[in-house]
């Protein structure tokens, strides 16, 4: 009976010393893996690149890919993902003000998308009409950027030509009486044949087959404040794993990677 006893209370040891391994195996797979929204051209493009290098360093790299602007946003705000990979500082700077509770903190400076303006029917600025139509996009961050950006080619004046939140409110003079359409920056590519000027951020213009820099009218110089960011919950920003993929974004590797995949489209911020 006691032999019996033994070899029970053996058995038992055994057991929740296994299911005691199990479960920091699994704490520490948890802990190794990261699940980052993002755009998908060039953020989920360069994530993709950057997965097996983290696979080496025991990182797990989950890629959700999001094809607007805000759920990969409220998504993080929530903390359904990890971090994400889409926006600038203005953007992030905007969506704080409308969401109480953000908790998304940037921790790297990735790359530069010079916006750009297109014309499927003018091949110069001088050949925008009187009365010519605009799309711009709707989120405020952006459409300042691209108010921004007309001002500097003399087609509308500005309040303050270096306010980057600068609205419609803020034009005072419009001389060849430009006419604005605020539309979903996802979709702006689609209207492209509709309206006279479109004004597209770089990741969509690159899905829709658009070379910013071959294809545009006029584009945005390399001093933009416009960095696309990687950003973390404020949570988790210092843990191991996201301090690996930070050291991964900002590698010479990447660096080479968007130099050479897009050709000055996509330029390295850091």
């Amino acid at each position: 009976m006691a032999l019996s006893f033994k070899r029970h209370l053996a058995s038992l040891l055994v057991s929740t010393f296994s299911a005691a391994a199990l479960l920091a195996s699994g704490a520490a797979s948890a802990a190794d893996t990261l699940t980052i929204a993002a755009t998908p051209v060039p953020h989920a493009e360069i994530l993709e690149f950057v997965k097996p290098l983290l696979a080496k360093e025991g990182v797990d790299l989950k890629i959700k890919v999001f094809t607007d602007y805000v759920q990969p946003a409220v998504q993080v705000n929530e903390k359904h993902l990890d971090g994400n990979f889409f926006l600038h500082q203005p953007y992030l700077n905007e969506f704080k003000k409308s969401h109480k509770n953000d908790i998304e903190v940037p921790v790297a400076k990735v790359h530069v998308e010079p916006f750009a303006a297109y014309s499927s029917k003018y091949k110069k600025v001088a050949d925008i009409p009187n009365g010519a139509t605009v799309a711009i996009p709707n989120d405020p961050s952006n459409s300042g950027r691209a108010l921004l950006l007309l001002a500097k080619q003399g087609l509308l004046k500005l309040k303050d030509p270096s306010n980057i939140s600068s609205t419609k409110k803020d034009i005072i003079e419009n001389p060849k009486n430009l006419k604005f359409k605020e539309l979903e920056a996802a979709t702006l590519p689609r209207v492209l044949n509709q309206v006279d000027l479109a004004l597209i951020n770089t990741n969509y213009a690159i899905e829709a087959k658009l070379n910013p820099v071959k294809d545009s009218l006029f584009i945005e110089d390399a001093n933009s404040p416009y960095a696309n960011l990687l950003v973390a919950r404020d949570d988790n920003k210092n843990s191991p794993a996201f301090k690996k993929l930070i050291t991964a974004v900002n590698s010479p590797e990447v660096k080479k990677f968007i130099e050479e995949k897009y050709k000055g489209a996509v330029v390295p911020a850091f």
